[in-house]
């Protein structure tokens, strides 16, 4: 089954709930300019309430490695998300797994970036905005995500139960990520929404 991520949570109580409906892969977001970022204290709640084998990932932006070290220093991260225009050296330099995020638009060679990042986890690809760097709740063309890369390709951008379903038969991706689609107000998630989205999937 493709593999299912939910970004931004900013609960605690909400991050255990939707893990326990079987996501696979909780983000939290350590991005100041985002609505749903969130500090140590709230990052530590998030993690010590998830159940085993949920993998919590730390998304940043075009942030200071000596941040990015200090979260890491505190909060028990299993994987990086680098969403903004890091470099390769940017992503690698924490030795650890990760994903890099890039902002699809017509103009955007998926397969270039994914023989440049060959050391990621997978390629997540994301609607372009040009002022917003993820969560804007707007799709992008998918046809631009069916490509022949190596890498395990995340598909995010505007997901929601009313369309996961043809995204994952179009794409055929590694797992589907989902934020504004499956929540009530930003940093906060639906459980009902949650579960919809995730029952589409199944089927």
């Amino acid at each position: 089954m493709t593999n299912v991520k939910i970004c931004g949570f900013t609960n605690a109580i909400n991050a255990k709930e939707a893990s326990l409906l079987g996501v696979d892969a909780v983000g939290m977001v350590f991005y100041e300019k985002s609505p749903r970022n969130i500090d140590i204290e709230n990052a530590l709640e998030i993690v010590s309430s998830l159940p085993p084998f949920v993998n919590r990932v730390g998304l940043f932006v075009n942030a200071n490695p000596s941040f990015i070290d200090e979260i890491l220093c505190e909060v028990p991260i299993d994987t990086l998300q680098f969403h903004g225009d890091e470099t390769v050296i940017d992503c690698t330099q924490f030795q650890m797994p990760f994903i890099k995020s890039v902002r699809v638009s017509q103009d955007t060679n998926v397969s270039q970036i994914a023989d440049d990042f060959s050391m990621a986890s997978a390629l997540l690809l994301d609607s372009y905005n040009p002022s917003n760097y993820g969560g804007t709740g707007e799709v992008f063309d998918w046809s631009l995500a069916c490509v022949d890369i190596d890498l395990p390709i995340i598909l995010a951008g505007g997901l929601t139960s009313e369309n996961v379903k043809d995204a994952i038969k179009q794409v055929k991706p590694f797992a589907v990520d989902a934020s504004s689609g499956v929540e009530s107000e930003p940093g906060i998630k639906d459980i009902d929404k949650i579960k919809a989205f995730i029952k589409q999937i199944q089927s």
